[in-house]
């Protein structure tokens, strides 16, 4: 069970490449993240990326109407066809060349996909199960060149599809008698975008050099006409029908007798750019209810309009990079922006002006990474400078620090929990409080530095960080950011520092082929030095500070005796780390993988396995008692990244060399696809690159139920998954489920949990466990022997985090911590990241109560006011009616005693 972990979330990565879309209730966006997908649920404020994956980075999707189905297809046209209720695929199919957008009709009975000058029809799949999900109905050809967008009419009678050709084509998707194809022209650039008006045939388009042009057609969708004579039928050698085939021509369509063709006229022509001033137009969006149409520029920009007056609503800029995709969700109200460029996805409300979401990943590498003591919250440190902390229970990063200046290269907590410190190749160290979210302290050097390591001590108190070019480790104080001294020793760059957990001894690895272990209250001195067989890259001690772990160049991990200083063993782990052959490689994957190594290396919360990482697609775990590799996680199977595949294609080596080395062109996505001499438009500068796969830090979580990876795919986490393991305890005939059962029934509590552990099946052991009386959950605890306590402690723990029983399993958690505190406390080691799983599980619950509460207690207060409101002005009308009467009374009285004086 240990080694049953799966792919759980992807965090740190937002938005690459393709365009982004809404669920059906409009309160999550679906955005694509190099080969997966990741569902932001904005409603919730959390993050999930589904269990599937293309073979390359996912260039489009389309999401059917009823939000039940999603097609992905890669750069390839590789599609997979996944069923968003149950994370599944239901199909495969290739396209056999790069799709540029699809889109699934309003009725949910048809979509449509388009690459190279043709737009393909496909009956969508539904309730009925088919052999051949993908079944194609019409080919439309009728633009020269390739196509780019693509609209539906609200009752799916036709769509549209834009073209770079500067043309728009409207087809019929049913064989209507007097639209079968239609051209729309009038501008100069790449049509970005076209759009049906509501309920009928008038149209926008939006082409790159920001011009917009309304069209006015003389027919209502009701006058569309059916006819069956204008299409011709494909039928290939086998008999098998290809569907029909719809050519579009530049002249005008032949006229049915009796009907007359739909025709479309220029209603009015606007433009975005003020004369003089060019910002390409990039991407559009259209609402049809609201009839708002969102445009985004290259210079960051959006721009809101009313159609069809061209009333302009609203204009920001929220990014410098180009906007690549906008969508909008179904009541109109928040706009999705994704830009390539950052990594960026944000989500406006262009109503109340404010952002409803906003996040961006690190845009370079991913360094380093750091759980927290408690593992509700993950530090990592990036290429781009920044320090992100997230949430690993939202998936979201809720505070970004930009204070360094230059690569973050490691990154650690303190063990309070609330401190972050991070180490730069800038020359500083630098410490920041989460409560405040500010940089506290700021640490560096006598002389520059480069600081390639970084460690904190278990007190918080030392902080240390290794240079790079100078060979020493340079330690402070975290009250004072006092240097307190420079450790010198090694011959070469300090690789790696470790603070042993139990024990004020500071160890370091370095590539002058040793490890020295430093005594912190012995005057700083050297206590031990352990020599290496090669450069040494990484240092770890285990969680009981009782051995340590190094990884050298030759690719072996060496365990040593950190107060002996003899080595205990070694595993050999070259052949593990299964690398591929990068295409600018002149040797095979096989020699090349002989100078490589682990970097990064972390024990498991139990100290049984180690977690081991490299310049490789796989994480390898080790059991480090037998010395023998356990499991290998593939982390990505997107070959749009480099050093995936362990041979090269042959079919793209010519007798010049490899074809994939040749550059196509600039990778700015502003048309520039070739950069010839005399072109003017475009960044010359700008490379398409393909990222190499790696895995630069590795951590496990202090709860021990899930590790995380920093790659260049981002922050991928693996959590442990119970339910695909069958581990059972002392088993013997006698533990079945009936018999459990039976003894629940005889409410013999203590002898049906102890069964319950020994079948080892989580929803009997819950079954069981939310049988037994509250008033009896004293006595059980107190009968368990002390096996089993461990384990129903643990199976609390991680149940109380997913549980609604709050009450109940606080019980249990509080009576076993009560009545067998003390024995385990002497087994802390063991019982520690069970411990820290209850304490994440409740701080999770806290937090969530404490703001329904904070809620409720906000209405309460609302509801009092407004009701003391109402009594004050229902008193005011009273007193008001009071008074009135008086008048009318006095004004009764007085009326009769005027009476009176005249009758006198």
């Amino acid at each position: 069970m240990k080694f049953a972990y799966k792919f759980s979330n992807l965090l740190g990565a937002f938005y690459r490449h393709g365009n982004l879309c809404f669920s059906k209730d409009g309160n999550s966006v679906i955005s694509p993240v190099g080969n997966r997908i990741s569902v932001f649920d904005l409603k919730n404020n959390k993050s999930e990326t589904l269990p599937v994956s293309t073979t390359k980075n996912i260039s489009c999707l389309g999401i059917s109407p009823d939000g039940n189905l999603a097609i992905l297809i890669d750069e390839d046209g590789a599609a997979v066809l996944v069923s968003l209720v149950t994370r599944a695929v239901l199909h495969h199919h290739h396209f056999h060349s790069p799709v540029h957008s699809v889109s699934f009709s309003p009725d949910g009975k048809k979509f449509v996909i388009t690459k190279e000058n043709v737009a393909l029809m496909y009956h969508a799949p539904g309730r009925n199960r088919e052999f051949n999900a993908f079944a194609l109905d019409k080919s439309y050809y009728g633009p020269f060149d390739e196509t780019t967008c693509i609209d539906w009419t609200d009752d799916s009678k036709c769509f549209a599809v834009g073209s770079k050709d500067m043309t728009t084509w409207i087809f019929g998707a049913e064989r209507w008698a007097n639209l079968i194809y239609y051209s729309l022209g009038g501008h100069k650039d790449i049509i970005v975008g076209c759009f049906f008006e509501k309920d009928s045939l008038d149209m926008y388009t939006v082409s790159q050099e920001g011009t917009l042009c309304v069209w006015e057609s003389d027919t209502e969708l009701e006058g569309l006409r059916n006819d069956d004579d204008d299409v011709e039928e494909i039928i290939r050698e086998d008999g098998e029908t290809r569907g029909d085939v719809i050519k579009g021509r530049t002249d005008t369509p032949k006229q049915v007798e009796g009907i007359k063709n739909v025709r479309y006229s220029q209603r009015s022509k606007h433009y975005f750019n003020k004369a003089g001033d060019f910002n390409k137009l990039t991407a559009a969006a259209f609402h049809k209810k609201t009839h708002i149409l969102v445009t985004g520029f290259a210079s960051g920009a959006f721009h809101l309009h009313e159609l069809p007056e061209f009333d302009l609503i609203h204009s920001l800029s929220i990014s410098d990079q180009r906007i690549s995709t906008i969508a909008m969700n179904p009541t109109g109200d928040w706009i999705g922006f994704g830009c390539s460029g950052l990594g960026q996805l944000l989500v406006w409300e262009w109503q109340s002006e404010s952002y409803v979401f906003k996040q961006q990943g690190h845009f370079n590498n991913m360094n380093s990474l750091a759980y927290s003591p408690d593992g509700q919250y993950l530090v990592t440190g990036g290429d781009d400078g920044k320090v992100k902390v997230w949430n690993t229970n939202s998936g979201l990063c809720f505070v970004t620090f930009t204070e360094h200046s230059s690569s973050v290269t490691n990154v650690a907590f303190t063990s309070s929990g609330f401190v972050v410190v991070s180490a730069s190749l800038d020359g500083t160290v630098r410490a920041f409080d989460l409560h405040r979210y500010r940089n506290f302290r700021t640490m560096t050097s006598p002389r520059p530095a480069q600081f390639s390591s970084l460690a904190v001590d278990s007190s918080g108190e030392l902080v240390c960080a290794g240079s790079q070019d100078s060979f020493e480790i340079f330690l402070w104080s975290m009250q004072t950011g006092r240097l307190l001294e420079v450790l010198s020793g090694h011959e070469g760059p300090v690789s790696s520092l470790c603070f042993s957990p139990v024990q004020s001894v500071l160890a370091s690895v370095s590539w002058d082929k040793t490890v020295r272990l430093w005594d912190m209250l012995d005057s700083w001195e050297t206590k031990e030095t352990l020599r290496l067989t090669s450069d040494g890259l990484a240092v770890t001690y285990r969680p009981d500070g009782q051995e340590l772990a190094v990884a050298s160049l030759d690719g072996e991990i060496t365990f040593w005796n950190p107060q002996t200083g003899g080595q205990a063993g070694s595993i050999a782990g070259r052949h593990d780390l299964q690398m591929g052959r990068k295409e600018t490689e002149k040797i095979t994957a096989k020699q090349s993988a002989k100078g490589k190594s682990f970097t990064s290396l972390c024990y498991s919360a139990d100290g049984e396995s180690i977690l081991a990482g490299g310049q490789s697609k796989c994480v390898c775990i080790y059991n480090i008692k037998e010395h023998v590799l356990m499991k290998k996680f593939e982390i990505s199977c997107n070959l749009s990244l480099d050093a995936m595949e362990e041979f090269l294609d042959r079919r793209k080596m010519t007798e010049f060399g490899s074809l994939s080395l040749v550059d196509e062109g600039t990778g700015d996505g502003d048309g520039v696809e070739l950069s010839l001499p005399g072109v003017k438009r475009g960044d010359m500068s700008s490379r398409r690159f393909k990222p190499e796969i790696r895995v630069s830090s590795l951590c496990f979580s202090p709860t021990g139920r899930s590790w995380a990876a920093a790659s260049t795919e981002g922050l991928l986490i693996y959590s442990l998954d119970a339910s695909l393991v069958f581990d059972p305890y002392d088993l013997d005939m006698d533990v079945t489920p009936a018999s459990i059962r039976q003894q629940v029934k005889k409410k013999e509590w203590a002898s049906a949990i102890l069964l319950s552990f020994r079948l080892n099946e989580m929803p009997l052991i819950r079954e069981v466990l939310e049988a037994v009386p509250y008033d009896q959950i004293t006595v059980v605890c107190s009968s368990l022997p002390d096996v089993y306590v461990d384990k129903l402690l643990n199976f609390v723990a991680s149940t109380l985090e997913k549980s609604n029983h709050l009450q109940f399993y606080l019980s249990w958690a509080q009576c076993l911590l009560t009545l067998h505190g003390q024995k385990l406390k002497n087994r802390s080691g063991a019982v520690l990241p069970t411990v820290q799983q209850l304490l994440k599980s409740i701080q999770r619950h806290s937090d969530d109560l404490s703001k329904l509460c904070d809620w409720n207690i906000y209405n309460i207060r609302y509801a009092a006011a407004l009701s003391k409101q109402r009594g004050m002005k229902r008193t005011a009308a009273e007193s008001l009616s009071d008074e009135e009467e008086e008048e009318e009374v006095a004004m009764d009285s007085g009326a009769c005693f005027c009476k009176v004086i005249k009758k006198r």
